[in-house]
């Protein structure tokens, strides 16, 4: 005797409800390839687990601010960071130029560094505090491991 567990099914709208997303946006990733075709056919199509893991991955990624066609790279295998890839001819990007400071730029392509605009504004952040740091009095002596001395040894002194 085989003890046979029965598949979770879902309708349409139980599968995009479950995975936060509408019946026409299900559609649409089906039709792009994104998520399997549903079991069945017509009225008594259906949806399985993997049809909401699928959505589930499909939405995490999308609202880390990744594009459909990065999503399906991934889908498909691609490691998590890709080799740098070039615009192709005729394709729209919008760069970003960040001016840090009087010699210091940084430029972005959020869509293609997969950063979201707080991971953007993160980054710039985290860069500025960097500069700041590396310009400062004190990361100029250490990182020229040069010390002044004699300016040490008449605090010490003076004690």
């Amino acid at each position: 005797m085989t003890s046979q567990i029965p598949l979770e099914r879902f309708s349409i709208d139980e599968l995009s409800t479950l995975a936060g997303v509408t019946p026409r946006t299900v559609r649409y990733y089906i039709a792009e390839g994104l998520v399997d075709r549903p079991e069945g056919e017509k009225r008594g199509a259906h949806y399985l687990r993997r049809h909401l893991e699928q959505l589930l991955v499909i939405r995490r990624w999308t609202d880390a601010g990744l594009s459909l066609e990065r999503v399906r790279e991934l889908m498909a295998g691609a490691p998590e960071d890709p080799a740098p890839r070039r615009a192709a001819p005729g394709a729209v990007e919008v760069w970003s130029r960040v001016t840090m400071a009087d010699g210091l730029e940084v430029h972005i392509e959020p869509g293609r560094a997969g950063l979201t605009p707080e991971q953007v504004r993160a980054l710039v952040r985290g860069i500025t505090a960097l500069y700041r740091q590396v310009r400062s009095p004190d990361a100029s002596e250490s990182a020229t491991g040069a010390v002044n001395t004699s300016s040490t040894f008449r605090e010490n002194n003076d004690e």
